[in-house]
């Protein structure tokens, strides 16, 4: 936190970011704490993002958290990172620190506090994961179920090149599409990290008839709250994990750095942030 004596100050930036979600969860944090801090939208251009960043403390921000489409360009940008955003290449929260920009990736912790908290003791024996999708999300995930030593990764991407280039990286394995049903039936743990099923883009295609009973379902899209997967998990039994709870639990770390208090994902703020997401459909 902030040790000018003034009120400490956070934001979000990004191009466009009138749409996140982020100041309704730092503001009710910091009311429920009790906290005098503030948190602001920065609605700032590629081409200005780095001048921004280099001048937070100058624009009176004890720090951020970075959305699209900067998330590279803040990496590139920080005098200091965590080994995890070393890892994933990729920062969503920024925090000035003995006057250097620190970098965080926040996106593996989201993740897995969501699978805590939403399917308690889903890796009591981490046996297979799938997860689909080769994007910066997929690598999170990838990165969050190796630190709970998960037994077996497999990652599947309707583009194989993109598959075969994240798992040689992170030492996983690739399965084909049309593979999925044989790779289902192993599966403790399934998880969609692509964009489909979010509300504009095609649904998610596959019959997840084969996953066991035992099986945990996750999506990280979160408008809708219930895509077409997690109704389908839902009507087998199955437990689901939906990306709301990703998207509260990675806010978590940044909150605790910028305001010296580490915050709660209560059921208060799920209603809330579920009924925003709701409201805006």
């Amino acid at each position: 936190m902030s040790s000018t004596g003034k009120t400490p100050k956070a934001c979000v930036i990004g191009w466009p970011v009138a749409h996140s979600r982020s100041p309704l969860i730092h503001r009710f944090w910091l009311e429920r704490l009790r906290i005098a801090g503030t948190y602001e939208l920065a609605a700032v251009t590629p081409a200005d993002f780095p001048d921004f960043v280099r001048g937070l403390a100058q624009h009176g921000f004890v720090g951020g958290n970075v959305t699209l489409p900067h998330k590279q360009m803040a990496f590139a940008s920080c005098d200091a990172l965590t080994e995890t955003a070393a890892r994933l290449k990729a920062v969503n929260t920024l925090w000035i620190e003995a006057g250097k920009l620190w970098g965080d990736n926040t996106d593996a912790a989201g993740f897995l506090g969501a699978l805590d908290q939403d399917a308690p003791k889903w890796d009591a024996d981490p046996g297979t994961a799938l997860v689909l999708g080769a994007g910066g999300a997929a690598r999170a995930i990838v990165h969050a179920l190796q630190l709970r030593k998960t037994k077996r990764i497999l990652l599947s991407n309707r583009t194989r090149a993109r598959a075969i280039a994240l798992a040689s990286e992170f030492g996983v394995e690739v399965v084909d599409f049309g593979d999925l049903p044989g790779a289902m039936e192993g599966a403790a743990l399934l998880v969609n990290t692509t964009s489909l099923g979010m509300r504009g883009q095609p649904p998610l295609t596959i019959d997840i008839t084969p996953l066991p009973a035992s099986a945990v379902v996750s999506d990280i899209v979160y408008v809708p709250l219930e895509t077409p997967l997690l109704e389908a998990a839902r009507a087998r039994g199955l437990r689901t994990v939906s990306g709301i709870g990703m998207l509260l639990h990675q806010a978590v770390p940044g909150f605790t750095r910028w305001f010296g208090a580490t915050p709660s994902v209560t059921a208060e703020l799920r209603g809330l942030a579920e009924a925003d997401i709701r409201a805006a459909a």
